[in-house]
């Protein structure tokens, strides 16, 4: 398979390069529990890459939680208080941004995020990884992003913050998430796909490139400076 060869790599935090897609099932599980509610890998899957007032607003109605999506989400950020501080991070991923950055390789952070959440899960113990990121964009946080994903708007808002503007199709994104390569796609943008292995293979078929681990990446079919060793 042809990859073209990309000036400038944007990242998803959630599932990608952090842990947390696990913690979130735990934390809005523990929430819908109280009403014999169960948070099902389905409605997860519809649900990974949205903002915070999409997430909540979907799950209050299709599990008809008897409380409004503003009450869900005050719920919600009591557990990843409780979650989120000792997240970790995912096999592959520290080698290869901090690789990007010694190479002096364009690099930014495109998650749907809120600022907030993104430092509950950072503050404790990745702050030093997220400092080389010199571009974020939190998607629940930026007025700009009008829309989460599957929707391009967060990759091409994360893109315009770089000085070069470089074009979409110079653009190369990581992601784990179906709707998150919906959106890169639309962007038109490349994207490798680090899928949940509980995800059906057909659902990954909009990907570039479908990846078990962030280990297995090889920098240089996309025109990436190569691993040292």
């Amino acid at each position: 398979m042809e990859f073209t060869p990309v000036t400038h790599v944007l990242f998803d935090m959630d599932g990608l390069i952090l842990n947390t897609e696990n913690l979130y099932t735990v934390a809005f599980q523990n929430i819908v529990s109280k009403y014999g509610k169960d948070y099902t890998f389905e409605l997860k899957l519809k649900l990974m890459g949205s903002q915070t007032h999409e997430t909540a607003n979907t799950i209050v109605k299709e599990l008809d939680l008897p409380m409004t999506p503003e009450e869900f989400i005050i719920e919600s950020k009591k557990q990843f208080e409780l979650l989120f501080p000792d997240t970790e991070v995912l096999p592959g991923a520290k080698r290869l941004i901090e690789h990007l950055h010694n190479k002096n390789f364009p690099i930014g952070l495109a998650t749907s995020s809120s600022e907030e959440s993104y430092h509950l899960k950072i503050d404790k113990h990745h702050q030093a990884l997220f400092s080389l990121f010199p571009y974020k964009t939190f998607g629940s946080s930026d007025p700009n992003v009008k829309r989460g994903k599957p929707y391009p708007d967060i990759f091409l808002v994360a893109a315009n913050k770089f000085p070069e503007n470089p074009k979409p199709e110079q653009c190369l994104v990581f992601e784990d998430a179906v709707n998150g390569v919906k959106a890169a796609k639309a962007a038109g943008m490349q994207v490798v796909m680090v899928p949940d292995q509980r995800l059906d293979k057909r659902m990954t078929t909009d990907a570039t490139l479908v990846l078990n681990s962030l280990e297995d990446f090889k920098p240089e079919i996309f025109g990436l400076p190569p691993f040292d060793d």
